[in-house]
């Protein structure tokens, strides 16, 4: 049975793998099951896309690595040759040892700075949300003790609007 047999319409129909047999012509039909399954699946990602921030420069620290390990490869096979080229390459070499560390630590300072500025998870289960929520509740129940409360007035959070002349009362016109 190939990778793709059994993927498709004609497996999850119960038709199995004798779909893709012998029945399977060139109008692209595989076969009594229906049409042959497309070689393109969709797959649930594992993890989110990187931001594009640090997307960017993890490309750019790849391709440096990249060039960086081919020119120290041809370093290393002019160096065993005696070629006159090896004492340049072998310099070029841990130049670009040295732009590819830091192509490294690039992504990864960029990587930090993102999730410092974007990357805070506020979760409702989460202990420091909670312990601020008491902290909060616990001022407030501090600054409705200190209050004096006026005379003729219920010690009421805000006033009444309904005798204030500002919020519409009656006589207006």
């Amino acid at each position: 049975m190939g990778f793709y047999e059994g993927t498709g319409a004609a497996a999850r129909s119960g038709a199995g793998a004798g779909a893709s047999g012998a029945g399977a012509g060139a109008s692209g039909q595989g076969g009594p099951g229906g049409p042959r399954p497309s070689l393109w699946q969709e797959e649930p990602v594992a993890r989110r896309r990187l931001p594009d921030p640090v997307r960017e420069s993890a490309v750019r620290a790849v391709l440096i690595v990249a060039v960086t390990l081919t020119g120290a490869t041809i370093a290393f096979f002019l160096t065993l040759t005696g070629s006159w080229l090896a004492f340049p390459m072998v310099l070029v070499s841990i130049a670009g040892t040295v732009v590819a560390t830091w192509a490294v630590l690039d992504v990864l300072i960029t990587r930090q700075m993102w999730n410092q500025r974007y990357g805070v998870v506020s979760e409702p289960s989460s202990t420091a949300r909670s312990s601020r929520r008491e902290a909060r509740r616990v001022r407030r129940e501090a600054r409705a003790a200190e209050r004096i409360p006026r005379p003729g007035r219920p010690p009421a959070a805000w006033p009444s609007a309904a005798g204030d002349s500002r919020y519409g009362a009656p006589g207006r016109g």
